[in-house]
Order: C-alpha cells, then structure tokens, then sequence
C-alpha cells in the first residue's frame, strides 16, 4: 500500500496509487497476486475519504470492494469497475510505475480501468459534498477479465442500485449497449489411418476446413442481414484450432474453438444452433462429415435504451459542465454492465481512456479525461438525486 493516502477527492493521486499496485489476473497469468492488494489500497483510501467501507472476499486474496456514501434508504447510484489487469509481457514501459507524460498518465490499467475507478471514487466524494439526497455505492471488483466473478458475487450477495454506470474506457462517450460473447468447441471426427491409405482414412483437419468455409460464408451472407441500430451485426472467429497425431497418420479428431459476437436476442442456445446448423449443411454435401457441438461459456450482450433516465441524467451532466451534446456509441467490447442489467440495474458505460490501448504493450490514459470524468460523475450524481 502507498505510505501516503491520496488526498480526498483528487482522482489522478488515485489512478496513479492503483497503478502502482499490481492486480494481474492469477487466472490469466498464473502466478499473478490477484486484487487483494489493490482492493485493501482502495478500501483504506475510501475509508479515509468518509465511505463506509466492505470487503467482500470472492476468491482467495480476491475481494470486492463495496464503498456507500450518501444517506441510505433513499435512491440509489451505482458507480462499478474493475480492480483486475492483464499480463504485462512485451510492454514498452514499467507497467506498475505510474509516470504523467505528456498529460497522459502511463502504467497497466491506466485505461482498462484504474482511471475509471479513481474517476468514480473521487466523483462520489464531490457530491457527497455538495450533498446526497440518497446513497452512491462503489463496487470495485474482481475477474472480469476472465469471467466476472467480481460482479457477479456482489449480485448473489444481494448488492443493488437503482441505475449504474461502468467507468469502462468510451473516450468519454455514453455507451447504452453492447456486445455479448459466447464460447463453443466444434469436435470434428475424423478416421484415423496410415497416411498411405487414403481410401480408409478420413481427415478430421480437412473436413473441420469445411466447416470454416460454411461458417465464413454465412458470416458475410446473413449475420449482415440483422444489425443494431449502435452495435452494427454479430460475428464469428474461429479462435483456436487443434488436430492431427502425426505427418504420416490422418487426423482422427480436429478440435475448433469458436467465438462468437452477440447482439440484443442472440443466445447460447441461438449460437448452438447456429453452428450445428452448419455442421448439418456440410454434411449433407459430404456424408463423411461428422462432429458435435458445446457451447461453454456465454455472456449476454448489454442493451439500456438511449431515453432510460440514467442515460438522460449523464447526458444532461456531459451538456452542464462539457457545454456540448455527448456522443452516444455502441461498444464492441463486453463489460460487467450486461450482468448488473440483468439483474434489474440499468446499467451503462461512461469513462476516460481509448478501449484500444487496453491490453496492449503501451497503456495511458488522459489526466484531462479523468479529471473530465470525475467532473461529469459527479454531476450525473447530484441530477439523479434530483438536485441539478
């Protein structure tokens, strides 16, 4: 922990403190610390800024942090981010050495998301200040770089607001709606022989080629066909792709690993059928095709309408203190605010940083956008509890 607390209120002195804490996923970087130490960094720090303050353990070294400010029973604001970072391989700076250059502020998740998080802490301190006719709650968060664990803890721990906003990276646009995603694994079967014999043997890694053929063109021909009206039509990639015992043997089995983007009504159920569907059509040209079909994981896309009365109440907040209309997007990536929706809390994104710098081997993020956002939040606050 820092043996200096950010001031109160000061959302760059905050930033820069979560960078310096590493809070790697230990699912994605096995070995990694986890969040525990950036959450207790957080906790105190909020602590000392007047929230009252929990932890909510969701994994070893992995808790929650659930802050509240404000006057309970009334209406309710969610602010929600997440502690959790990627690896660090291959990155051209010192990732937990926060350094401001140039105005941006450099280390693993500036953007994705420590600035958002420090944006929304330090923006509740400032309009508590100003008074709360009500209670804003901070979760801060574990995994959602692998599967939400975080958020989804504190849903099943019965945590609740009235409406929320996901500091995510917008480039300070409002992002109502967004993507989903789901996993599937095709196993395609094939005959395994000597690589001589090609009248017995039968090529799983050729006819799962079949499949990618099949796949791709209904990709270009009717996922176009349906769109939304933010987030454009969903998607297929074929992720990863294993098969095959031997230069000299014919692939018995061809594993695929499918992702596929999602939009508003599409389903697990709606992606498996999607893809035997096609693992019909091929096999009705070639009767050597066999394989079967798992989806096995699956988030749903993010969908608030763009008059919800969160929505109208950040967009009112951007016009008072921006001087100008916000931009409002849909958003490629998914985020913890499809779960919140779900769950009956309207959920959007708003928050400083490019999404594309996330993950990547040069990371900052904007002091201007997240002294920008901490404005903002702070405002969209104080018009939700209907003090304007």
């Amino acid at each position: 922990m820092p043996s200096t607390l950010p001031l109160r209120g000061d959302a760059v002195a905050l930033t820069s403190a979560l960078v310096a804490v590493d809070s790697r996923n230990p699912v994605l970087v096995p070995g990694a610390p986890g969040e525990g130490d950036c959450a207790r960094t957080l906790a105190e720090t909020l602590d000392a800024w007047g929230f009252r303050v929990a932890l909510v353990e969701g994994g070893r070294n992995r808790p929650n942090v659930v802050a509240r400010i404000g006057r309970p029973g009334g209406r309710t604001l969610m602010f929600n981010g997440h502690l959790d970072t990627v690896g660090v391989e291959g990155m051209t700076h010192a990732p937990f050495e926060p350094v401001i250059t140039d105005g941006n502020l450099f280390g693993r998740g500036s953007c994705d998301m420590k600035g958002g998080v420090a944006a929304m802490c330090a923006a509740a301190v400032h309009a508590a200040d100003a008074g709360l006719d009500g209670e804003i709650v901070i979760a801060a968060v574990t995994d959602e770089e692998w599967q939400s664990a975080g958020t989804a803890a504190l849903l099943a721990h019965g945590v609740r607001a009235d409406a929320a906003i996901v500091t995510e990276p917008t480039r300070l646009a409002i992002g109502p709606a967004h993507r989903g995603f789901a996993w599937a694994v095709v196993n395609v079967h094939g005959v395994a022989a000597h690589g001589s014999r090609y009248d017995v043997g039968v090529d799983a890694n050729t006819m799962a080629g079949l499949l990618l053929a099949e796949l791709d063109a209904y990709q270009q021909a009717t996922l176009p066909q349906r769109t939304h009206p933010l987030l454009g039509r969903g998607s297929f990639h074929a992720a990863r792709i294993s098969g095959g015992l031997g230069l000299s043997t014919y692939a018995d089995l061809c594993r695929v690993e499918f992702e596929r983007r999602t939009l508003p009504g599409d389903s697990g159920e709606s992606f498996a059928a999607e893809l035997r569907d096609a693992c019909a059509r091929v096999a009705a040209r070639d009767p050597r095709f066999r394989a079967d079909v798992e989806v096995t994981f699956v988030q749903a896309p993010n969908d608030v309408a763009v008059d919800a009365p969160i929505v109208q109440s950040l967009t009112r907040a951007i016009e008072s203190i921006e001087g100008t209309s916000p931009s409002i997007e849909g958003l490629s990536y998914w985020t913890d605010a499809a779960l919140l929706s779900a769950a009956g809390i309207p959920a959007i994104c708003y928050g400083p940083g490019d999404i594309r710098l996330a993950h990547s081997a040069t990371e900052w993020v904007p002091v201007s956008e997240v002294r920008r956002a901490t404005a903002v939040l702070a405002q969209t606050a104080r018009d939700w509890f209907g003090a304007r």
